[in-house]
C-alpha cells in the first residue's frame, strides 16, 4: 500500500512545479526589451525589402533624388504658368491691337462717309445722322462696306446694285426733311418749280421741308420722292 501510494505520489501533478510554470508563462517584459525587440524586428524587415531594392542604391540618395525630382516639377509647373500667363497677355494685347484696327477702318469706311454724304446734302446735324444710320452699315468679311436693313441682310436698289452709303443718307433726309438745313428760295428756283424743270434746278437752293422741292430734287436725283 505505501509502495503503490508512493508511485501514484510520483506520477501525479507537482502542486509546486506547475507553480513555477505558471510564473514563467505571466512573465512581463520591461521596456527596454520591448525596444530591443522592436529593433530586432525593424531590422529583420529593412532587410528582407532592401535586398529587393538594393540595386537602386543607398535609400537616402533615393529619397534626395525624388525631393529633387519633385522641386524642379514644381519650378517647370510655375515656368509653365508664367508662360500660359504671357500667352494670355500677348492675345489681349493682339485683341486690343485688332479693335483698334477694326475701329479706324470703320471710322475711314463707314462714319466719314455718312458725314460727308450728310455734310453734301445739308443736313442740320452730320454727326446726328451718323449716330441715326451707322447700324444699318457694316463691314462684312471682305472688309467691304454694306447697307442693311433692320434684319441685317444687304439692301438692293431697283437696278440690283447695293445701296451705297450716299444713297442711304439721302434716302433718310427725303424721308425726313426736318433733318435738313432751310434755306430761302429764289426766284429761279420758283421758276425752276413752276416750269417743272428738274434738270434745270439748283439742288443747292432747295428747301427740303418743302413737298414740291422734295419731290424736285428726288427727281434730280433719279430717286422716288
Amino acid at each position: 500500500m505505501t509502495d503503490q501510494n508512493i508511485g501514484n505520489n510520483d506520477m501525479g501533478t507537482d502542486p509546486a512545479g506547475d507553480t513555477a510554470n505558471q510564473a514563467q508563462a505571466a512573465k512581463t517584459f520591461t521596456q527596454d526589451e520591448v525596444n530591443a525587440i522592436l529593433a530586432r524586428t525593424k531590422s529583420q524587415i529593412e532587410k528582407k525589402f532592401a535586398s529587393k531594392y538594393e540595386d537602386l542604391g543607398d535609400p537616402d540618395e533615393l529619397r534626395s533624388i525624388k525631393t529633387e525630382y519633385e522641386k524642379r516639377q514644381q519650378e517647370q509647373q510655375l515656368k509653365r504658368g508664367q508662360f500660359d500667363e504671357a500667352i494670355k497677355e500677348l492675345a489681349a494685347k493682339k485683341d486690343s491691337e485688332i479693335q483698334k484696327r477694326d475701329a479706324i477702318i470703320k471710322d475711314y469706311k463707314i462714319n466719314t462717309p455718312i458725314l460727308s454724304a450728310a455734310a453734301q446734302f445739308k443736313a442740320v446735324n452730320a454727326d446726328q445722322v451718323k449716330a441715326l444710320l451707322s447700324n444699318q452699315v457694316r463691314l462684312n468679311g471682305e472688309g467691304e462696306v454694306e447697307v442693311v436693313d433692320t434684319k441685317g441682310a444687304v439692301r438692293y436698289k431697283d437696278n440690283g446694285t447695293p445701296l451705297a452709303v450716299e444713297d442711304l443718307v439721302q434716302e433718310f433726309l427725303l424721308s425726313n426733311p426736318h433733318f435738313v438745313q432751310p434755306t430761302p428760295a429764289t426766284t429761279n428756283t420758283r421758276s425752276n418749280i413752276q416750269s417743272g424743270m428738274p434738270a434745270n434746278v439748283d439742288v443747292s437752293q432747295l428747301d427740303m421741308r418743302n413737298a414740291e422741292h422734295r419731290k424736285l430734287y428726288a427727281q434730280s436725283r433719279g430717286v422716288k420722292a
